[in-house]
């Protein structure tokens, strides 16, 4: 017996999947690292190299993957069981993925734990009335403190498992119709700021101004691998995501949309992030930190900076969590679908139900056996 003689959860509505898979794409991969590898590569030619490649290779490996996953009605493993045949040499391509995602969440976690570390920080006031060192310094001693780094990891794993649980309506995608809207709108305010600061107009001649000269062979694989990794290709998310779709679903339309709002939100925290950089006289190439360093300046210039602050990270730690989400979800999918386990259970004696959020149980035990 396998999980697919189990009714299968589904979306509530396609616009409920959109946003949980562009939050997939969109996570700290766009907001966090495709700011500082565009800096590091010099600015518009890469960014031409980038929508080629995610026009070129990653749109049509997208549908290809909501195709498998709406078709197989299965896990990344399991659909191509059902689209191929047992010990099918396609499997091998669905547990790359259960692997990767679950090898790629154990990175994800250190950085998404590092906004977590900056909502604390903002909500004390600690990033109030800093310069530009001092807020440099206060990274680095994030960074290189082991005891804060896990403890941060371990928390943002235990949310993300926590949201998990609440299954495929009540938690992933309620999650991602309220933390999505209002990233796109705090991202929107930032944006608008920026472009009337100092840096607003160098900001936009270094992302739209090509220099070709300033591609490598590493810029172009740089390209690839970030539109790979921004839209959660390869690493069985999609599959998994679209197996809980009705069978009616466009998938052009909804493959175009989920790449339109992730470039797009790629673009704005790209031009928000420098034009900041260039008026504060910062490097957009500074590399990993870029984001943790100089938003900071820009939200405490505004009106209620500390309050803004609080909120951009607030966000930027559920934009992570998005994803994160997302990458968990393929394994947790595998364990349901494949070994018939439940996604989660409690002691006997508790007596409680499940309809889309958690009740007070005695003790929850999150994957295990019937």
């Amino acid at each position: 017996m396998n999980g697919s003689n189990r009714p299968r959860a589904l979306w509530a509505s396609r616009f409920g999947f959109v946003l949980a898979a562009a939050g997939s794409a969109i996570g700290l991969g766009n907001i966090w690292k495709f700011p500082y590898i565009t800096g590091q590569h010099g600015g518009g030619a890469f960014v031409l190299v980038y929508l080629a490649c995610i026009a070129l290779v990653g749109v049509p490996i997208l549908m290809a993957e909501l195709l498998i996953g709406r078709q197989g009605r299965r896990d990344a493993v399991g659909s191509f069981v059902v689209l191929e045949r047992p010990r099918s040499p396609w499997m091998l391509v669905g547990w790359v993925g259960v692997t990767a995602s679950f090898i790629l969440l154990s990175f994800y976690a250190v950085v998404a734990g590092w906004s977590f570390d900056y909502v604390v920080m903002a909500a004390r006031g600690v990033l109030q009335d800093r310069s530009p060192v001092e807020i440099e310094a206060l990274f680095g001693a994030l960074v290189s403190s082991p005891v804060r780094v896990i403890f941060w990891q371990g928390l943002f794993i235990v949310t993300t498992v926590a949201i998990v649980l609440g299954g495929v309506r009540g938690g992933i995608e309620r999650c991602s119709r309220i933390l999505m809207p209002a990233l796109f709108v705090l991202l929107l305010l930032l944006f608008g700021r920026g472009l009337l600061s100092a840096g607003g107009v160098p900001a936009l001649r270094f992302m739209f101004q090509a220099d070709f000269s300033a591609l490598s062979p590493q810029a172009l694989l740089d390209a690839l691998g970030h539109a790979f990794f921004t839209l959660s290709l390869g690493a069985g998310t999609m599959i998994t995501y679209a197996s809980y779709l009705d069978p009616e679903a466009d998938l052009g339309g909804l493959a175009l949309r989920i790449a339109l709002l992730d470039t797009f939100m790629a673009l704005l925290a790209a031009l928000t992030i420098f034009s900041v950089a260039f008026a504060a006289g910062i490097e957009p190439g500074s590399g990993p930190g870029l984001v943790f360093q100089t938003l900071p300046i820009l939200l405490l210039e505004l009106p209620f900076g500390s309050v803004l602050t609080l909120l951009f990270f607030l966000l930027l730690a559920f934009a992570a969590l998005s994803s994160s989400i997302s990458m968990l979800e393929v394994t947790v999918a595998y364990l349901v679908d494949e070994k018939t386990w439940p996604r989660w259970r409690y002691r006997a004696g508790g007596g409680c139900g499940f309809s889309g959020r958690f009740t007070q149980c005695p003790v929850f035990q999150p994957l295990a056996g019937v």
